[in-house]
């Protein structure tokens, strides 16, 4: 089977090929994003292989459909940017990867807090200076303080562990509660606003659908602790970002930790140092002193590379042998 894959970059290749021996499939890598117009790329491919970044709309999936495509196989656990009502209409199975390594992204989540806490980014710029002033410099213990983990899944789960390792106290919201996770974690369940009400520090880990876009705005922030800290490794549109920037220029927010945003297609991936910045948003967040971007890589370890291949692969396998297809995304 031929396998387009598509928005691929070098750190992922070499994975996708050693991956790959078991399997024996002719992949091709396309650097340019899946889209309408590059649609016709994979004219003759059985399946292709998506990002998060590439759009696969009703005209996208026409195309491809048109010129021989079976399946979509997702190298992503979100599945925002396919239009599911069209792919269901060209019998079109759409399979993604529902999990890698969640400590890679719970652990980036830390990362965040921990470099923004203690201020590492900024030490580190001030001492190539030869600055070493601790001015400004001042963090706050982790233990004792309270944690809100919004979305208790694979990776929110993995980031309430963590965070009760450092002694906090940890809330969470979900709408399906895990009780066992509850009694061996030891965190506890709560509604909304008394997560906003009472969290220091707020973990977004839940998917992208119209329930959730937004989920944090004016409103959700505005009933938050003055100085909480936001992080989100989830996605982007979660988190509405005018509204952060209002609340961090009235200091209500005390710190932003962010490694998805929700305006980044174009943008995250790619290499504009040459260029000027042109989304206004983004360029006015990357300000801020206390707010600490990442281009989403919350996934990029070793170990999350290798799952994301093995089973991106495992599925177009299933799919060749006429098997139960256990990452289907329902249409």
């Amino acid at each position: 089977m031929r396998i387009a894959v598509f928005d691929t970059h070098r750190f992922e290749r070499e994975t996708f090929r050693v991956a790959n021996e078991r399997f024996g499939y002719e992949i091709t890598f396309f650097e340019p994003r899946l889209t309408r117009h590059t649609a016709p790329l994979a004219a003759g491919f059985a399946a292709v292989c998506p990002f998060v970044n590439d759009r696969l709309d009703a005209e996208a999936l026409d195309i491809l459909c048109g010129n021989g495509l079976r399946l979509v196989a997702l190298r992503s656990t979100g599945y925002n940017h396919v239009d599911l009502r069209a792919a269901a209409r060209l019998n079109l199975p759409v399979v993604r990867v529902p999990e890698y390594s969640p400590y890679s992204v719970a652990e980036h989540a830390v990362g965040l807090i921990m470099a923004l806490n203690r201020k590492i980014h900024r030490a580190y710029n001030r001492v190539r200076e030869s600055n070493f002033s601790l001015d400004g410099l001042v963090g706050f213990d982790l233990h004792g303080k309270t944690v809100g983990v919004i979305g208790t899944g694979k990776i929110g789960a993995v980031l309430a562990g963590i965070m009760r390792g450092f002694g906090c106290d940890v809330i969470a919201h979900d709408i399906a509660p895990d009780a066992h996770l509850a009694a061996r974690v030891g965190l506890r369940y709560v509604d909304l606003p008394e997560l906003y009400e009472k969290s220091d520090i707020v973990s977004l880990h839940v998917p992208l659908t119209s329930q959730t876009h937004h989920l944090i705005d004016a409103d959700a922030i505005a009933s938050m602790k003055r100085g909480v800290f936001l992080i989100n490794t989830g996605r982007g549109a979660l988190l509405d970002s005018r509204a952060l920037i209002s609340a961090l220029k009235s200091g209500h927010v005390g710190a932003a930790g962010l490694d998805v945003y929700e305006e980044e297609e174009g943008v995250f991936f790619q290499d504009l140092s040459d260029q000027v910045l042109q989304d206004d948003v983004l360029a006015r967040l990357l300000t801020f002193p206390n707010v600490l971007v990442t281009s989403h890589q919350g996934f990029l370890t070793r170990e999350a590379l290798a799952g994301i291949a093995d089973t991106t692969l495992g599925n177009v396998r299933a799919f060749e042998l006429g098997q139960p297809l256990a990452n289907l995304v329902p249409a």
